[in-house]
């Protein structure tokens, strides 16, 4: 089975955001474009002191996520798909959580420049699951750098992507509840995700395999 265009998807941290990129890359036999946070030299001092180190951090990432989506557009976005484990915009979202009022403001001055060279996806997945659960999966990675995780900036996050993502509509959205779902062991779960993504046009579908509900939204 093969799809065109850009696939993006996101999450919180701990949601499942890579492993889920790099199954539909392989399925798709699509390009993976991966974040990499483990290359920001400045990502273990934010953990430690998140004021102090926030901005720096904050440019890195998006210089880096810049210079991957500059990279996807120049390529023939019709002869292969591509899949990310992040959409550009997110990186506004984490800017809004950890900055302060000014560095705010100069952060936004930089990314306004940028975002109009970046192209937009074709189609965005997007990834919730308790905290707890994505906790746990945070400490199963075993990251040094992520050891004693902040549950409360988790939480933070959740609601500013939550926020997000309520009223999102600029391209088709697949949201999926990954409480209790391991996509590289449940082949059956992921055939209907690729099967809703080769199928999806617009609107956005909310799809809980607990519940074996899919509730559509479209328009």
């Amino acid at each position: 089975m093969s799809v065109q265009g850009h696939i993006a998807v996101e999450g919180p941290i701990g949601v499942g955001k890579t492993t889920l990129a790099e199954l539909l890359a392989e399925r798709f036999g699509a390009r993976l474009i991966l974040e990499n946070p483990e290359f920001n030299p400045f990502l273990p001092d934010f953990y430690r002191n998140r004021r102090r180190f926030a901005f720096q951090t904050q440019i890195f990432f998006l210089m880096s996520r810049y210079t991957q989506m500059q990279q996807l557009a120049h390529h023939d976005l019709f002869s292969q798909c591509s899949v990310s484990d992040y959409l550009f915009d997110k990186d506004e979202l984490f800017a809004r959580l950890n900055l302060s009022d000014d560095e705010l403001a100069l952060y936004e001055t930089v990314s306004s420049v940028l975002k109009k060279n970046i192209p937009a996806p074709d189609m965005v997945i997007y990834l919730t699951a308790s905290v707890d659960t994505m906790i746990q999966r945070i400490k199963s990675r075993g990251r040094s750098f992520e050891k004693g995780f902040d549950k409360g900036y988790l939480e933070d996050l959740c609601e500013i992507y939550g926020n997000y993502f309520f009223s999102y509509n600029s391209r088709p959205l697949l949201v999926i509840n990954t409480d209790n779902i391991d996509f590289s062991a449940d082949m059956d779960k992921l055939d209907y995700v690729v099967e809703r993504i080769s199928t999806k046009r617009e609107g956005t579908e909310y799809i809980s395999f607990d519940s074996l509900l899919t509730d559509n939204r479209e328009g």
